[in-house]
């Protein structure tokens, strides 16, 4: 993952997004075994979150930049 950091809140909203995907029937994008799906108990946000910390989650974050002053 690159260096760019992210606000607690775009990463529970990429998070959450990711985990409605899976939980929809998204193809995961990390491997995971049949026992680590045991062992979280196929929870789709524990599968969001290793995908995130992996890096390959496929959600980008758009920020506003705001609007350079006119000058008059």
């Amino acid at each position: 993952m690159s260096e760019e950091k992210f606000t607690k809140y775009e990463r529970a909203r990429m998070i959450g997004a990711r985990g409605l995907q899976i939980g929809m029937g998204a193809p995961f994008l990390v491997k995971v075994t049949e026992e680590d799906l045991k062992a979280i108990g196929y929870n789709p946000i524990e599968i969001a979150k290793r995908e995130f910390e992996a890096g390959v989650l496929p959600i980008t974050v758009r920020r506003p930049m705001p609007e350079p002053a006119k000058a008059e």
